[in-house]
Parts: structure tokens; sequence; C-alpha cells
């Protein structure tokens, strides 16, 4: 587990004011690996996926003591640029929200933000950032027209592409495919698998057989605590706490 880790997470504590909404998380994220985080609604595992990139500096009245490291650099550290951070750490929501423009401006959006220019390159990175995402064999013909017209499964996945157009070491996921039909699903659930030869995913779902399909590795979340992390095989056949059994065989949640 050691050598491979990407993201190490040490004694993480995040309040929202008064409310202690994360209690001492530690665990350490694999790299080229799927990393899935369940537990019922309000146990922090969104809140928790959101410290991965900064994305709860946006919430009013949160403060955030412990440690997250991205290869070995704490990102709460006062000199991280977090546009750059959120860069090498991208975000995939459960509501697909492509920007109101065309599928090609999506996906050149990034890149021309981080001050690529060059039109050719452009193209090839918003067609490697489609395929990468399983999406451009159906937009292929449609790149000018707005993202909005596609059906949810295809926006979600140009918001994929989106995320990896800039170039990503890591890519959360809340939720991605809460807000869409089985077959949308199966398809972003089977592109996890192909992400995950170049990059780490790491996703929160509330769906247990989503995390038996798709992760390597799942964490049990409770009430803002880590109760249980390991190889998913082994939290679903054999989970050492009898929260997690409880949890994983129905008993509440």
């Amino acid at each position: 587990m050691e050598e491979n880790k990407i993201i190490s997470v040490r004694d993480l504590h995040l309040y929202y004011g008064e409310n202690h909404a994360l209690k001492g998380v530690s665990l350490d994220i694999r790299q080229n690996a799927v990393t899935a985080f369940i537990g019922p609604s309000g146990c922090g595992k969104s809140t928790f996926l959101k410290t991965l990139n900064r994305m709860n500096d946006m919430v009013e009245n949160v403060r955030i003591e412990g440690d997250v490291l991205l290869n070995g650099k704490n990102i709460y550290s006062p000199d991280v640029d977090t546009t750059a951070l959120r860069k090498k750490v991208g975000m995939v929501f459960q509501q697909p929200n492509p920007f109101p423009m065309s599928i090609y401006d999506n996906i050149a959006y990034g890149p021309r933000v981080h001050g690529l220019k060059d039109k050719k390159r452009l193209d090839e990175i918003v067609e490697e950032s489609l395929r990468g995402a399983a999406v451009f064999e159906e937009v292929k013909d449609r790149l000018k027209k707005p993202a909005l017209g596609l059906s949810g499964g295809q926006q979600q996945r140009i918001c994929i592409a989106r995320a990896l157009a800039v170039k990503p070491q890591v890519l959360l996921m809340d939720e991605p495919t809460s807000a869409l039909d089985p077959i949308s699903t199966a398809k972003i659930e089977d592109l996890m698998e192909e992400l995950k030869k170049k990059y780490t995913v790491v996703i929160v779902t509330h769906n247990m057989q989503q995390a038996v399909r798709v992760a390597d590795d799942t964490a049990f979340f409770l009430l803002g605590e880590l109760v249980e992390f390991g190889e998913t095989n082994r939290i679903f056949s054999y989970p050492q706490d009898k929260r997690t059994e409880d949890y994983i065989t129905g008993r509440f949640g």
C-alpha cells in the first residue's frame, strides 16, 4: 500500500462553524486505483471528497485541521495555489453541469484558461479528452452544437472529458451516476475501469453495488468518522467492524 499512494490524509478534522463534520480521518489513496466512499446520507463522504481539492474553501465558516498530502506535499499549506491544485485534482459532480456553450468549447475551456491558444493542439486535446471519456464517437459530428442538447448520460461524460482536458492526476466524482439511467450508469462504470489506467479515481456513491463493481478500495463513513477502509472485496466479504457489517447487510442506512 505504501509505495504507490498518491494522496495521504492524516488526522483530518473539518468543522462547519460549531458542527464537527469530519472527525480525525486518516487514509491513503492508491495511485491508478478506484477508491469508493460509502455510507448513509450526511455521513461526511462528500464533505471529505471535497477536502481533497479544497472545494470546501468556498464554504463560509469552514475550519480544517490535519494534513492532506498530494504526492507528499500538503495541499493546505499557505503557499498552495488552489487553481493549480484543482488542475491536478479534478472534480465531477452529481448533476451533469456542462457550461452553456458548445461541446468543443466545454472541453477546450480548461486548457484555454491555463493559457493554451494553439488551435491544432486544442483540437487534439478535445478529441483525446472526449475519447478518454468514451463519448467522442457519439458527439464528433456535433462539436459546435450546445452541450446542453445532449442526454444526461452524455452530458456527464462531457463533464468527465472537461475534467480530463487539463490532464489531472486525480479525478474526484461525487455520486456521478445518481442522476442517470441504468444504461448511462453502466457506461460510466465501464469508463472508470479505463480511467484508472491513467488517473486515480475517487468516487462517492450511495450505491453499494456500484462500489463492489468499480472500486479497488472502499472507505465506509458514519457520522463524520471513517469506520473502516480497505480492499473492496475484504470490506464487503469480511468487514471488521460491526457497524460496517450492519450497513452493508442493510440493517440501517
